[in-house]
C-alpha cells in the first residue's frame, strides 16, 4: 500500500490535523514506511507459537476477603437529617 498526496490529506483532514502543504511529502514517505513495516510484521509466520495470556505471566498478590471494621450505618444515620429504609434521603436536584 502506497500512499500519496491525496491520501495523506484526507488522513489529516479526518484526524482535525493542519499540515503544510510542504509537509505532506515528509508525512506520506514517514506513513509508508510504518505501514511497510507493518506489512513485514504480517508476513511472519507465527503458526507454532502459543499465544500468551499475559506478556509478564504475573500473579497478582490479593488480600484476604474479610471484613476490617464494625458496621456503623445506624451510628452515622442517627445524626443525618433524613433517612428512609436504610438510605440517607436528599433534596431533588434534576428534574
Amino acid at each position: 500500500m502506497s500512499l500519496d498526496k491525496t491520501d495523506v490529506e484526507k488522513i489529516a483532514h479526518l484526524a482535525r490535523l493542519a499540515i503544510d502543504e510542504a509537509d505532506i511529502p515528509d508525512y506520506a514517505r514517514d506513513l509508508n514506511n510504518i505501514f511497510g513495516l507493518v506489512e513485514q510484521l504480517s508476513e511472519a509466520d507465527t503458526s507454532d507459537i502459543t499465544p500468551m495470556a499475559h506478556p509478564l505471566d504475573a500473579n497478582q498478590r490479593l488480600r484476604a476477603d474479610k471484613v476490617t471494621e464494625v458496621d456503623q450505618r445506624e451510628t452515622f444515620q442517627a445524626i443525618a437529617p433524613k433517612t428512609e429504609a436504610g438510605v440517607y434521603l436528599v433534596p431533588q436536584v434534576i428534574e
